[in-house]
């Protein structure tokens, strides 16, 4: 007696076609995706695929269209939220027109070129489509090697200078005016920043703007300690920022939300001081948990769905095209999301 599994392994395009009385290439077209089918046949052909045990071989697919319907996506870690949400989003956006995602997960502390290198050759290995690169660090090394080898490649949350290669970002910099306002409008005095990881993109635009910000109300920053877009290394920078300097600051700007949860809860829980009366707090990302009562945070929003449609957008676009498309540098704008971690304006009129 021949086993189910091996009896549904032997069934083929050719078994099905046979069974619906339809064309290979018809029966061929309903397991691609993308491809035109009638829904009646699309039913019917699925129908007996169930019925017969078939399973379409994705593999073989790839070999013949020369497309694995694949995109890979690095990011550098997850415990921020902001990427957990974004994976999610660009898989659902990404699944619309029959891509899959495949996550690489590239630690920040490992940047040797030699590993990057590898990691290109370990992505290319799988003979995905396009890549799209979050990871703040080697983003612009390997972005580079991507578009060399001829390999769509579009930078997520980042700006680069890397020549032919798109680029997809929040517009950092006006969130770090908007922060300086902010603070300012509602009657911060001496005021502080907590920085991310110091190369990033990200982390540099956000304090430029921020210092600027500052500048144009006459005001410099008083306090400065960095992170790492890390919670445990952020609570070392607001030990020490609340410790060491001479006179502690009565706000903050902290680079991510992430980092600003666990500079909250020093302030509170270590330092007895009051959010927002003692401290005023900002962070940038607007994650899910800064809504939680428990932190109510004040943060300049990032449109992750306006993010993910043009990273898509830009890259199936190279993608579909015969020759490299023409690189593009998205800029998204940012919004102030006002909750309980920052006082009533105090200057509303106030530019």
């Amino acid at each position: 007696m021949v086993k189910s599994s091996q009896r549904n392994s032997a069934v083929t395009l050719e078994d099905v076609a046979k069974a619906v009385g339809m064309s290979v290439s018809t029966v061929s077209r309903t397991f691609t995706p993308g491809a035109s089918v009638g829904q009646n046949a699309k039913s019917k052909i699925l129908a007996a695929a169930r019925e017969l045990g078939y399973r379409p071989n994705a593999i073989a697919r790839t070999l013949s269209t020369k497309k694995s319907r694949i995109v890979a996506l690095v990011v550098s870690y997850l415990h921020n939220q902001f990427y957990p949400t974004i994976i999610e989003r660009l898989c659902k956006l990404l699944e619309i027109d029959g891509f899959h995602v495949l996550l690489f997960v590239n630690e920040e502390t490992v940047r040797e070129q030699t590993h990057t290198d590898d990691l290109l050759l370990e992505i290319l290995g799988y003979q995905v489509d396009g890549i799209i690169l979050a990871s703040s660090l080697i983003s612009s090394r390997l972005a580079k090697r991507c578009h060399d080898s001829a390999t769509p490649v579009v930078m997520f949350n980042r700006i680069s200078k890397v020549r032919g290669v798109s680029t997809v970002a929040s517009d950092n910099y006006a969130g770090g005016l908007l922060a300086a306002k902010t603070l300012l409008d509602r009657g911060a005095k001496r005021i502080g920043f907590i920085a991310g990881v110091e190369q990033a993109s990200t982390s540099i635009e956000r304090e430029r703007g921020f210092r600027d910000g500052l500048a144009q109300r006459r005001r410099a920053l008083d306090a400065r300690e960095c992170g790492d877009y890390d919670l445990y290394l952020a609570c070392d920078a607001a030990r020490r920022m609340f410790n060491n300097y001479r006179s502690r600051p009565d706000a903050v700007f902290v680079a991510n939300d992430h980092m600003a949860f666990g500079v909250m809860d020093v302030i509170r829980n270590e330092l007895g001081l009051s959010v927002p009366y003692d401290v005023q707090v900002i962070g940038f990302d607007n994650v899910p948990q800064s809504a939680w009562q428990g932190y109510a945070l004040t943060t300049l929003e990032q449109d992750a769905d306006s993010m993910c449609k043009a990273a898509i957008s830009q890259l199936l676009r190279s993608i579909h095209q015969k020759k490299p498309a023409r690189a593009r540098h998205i800029t998204v704008p940012v919004r102030l999301i006002a909750r309980q971690t920052t006082k009533e304006p105090k200057y509303p009129a106030s530019a």
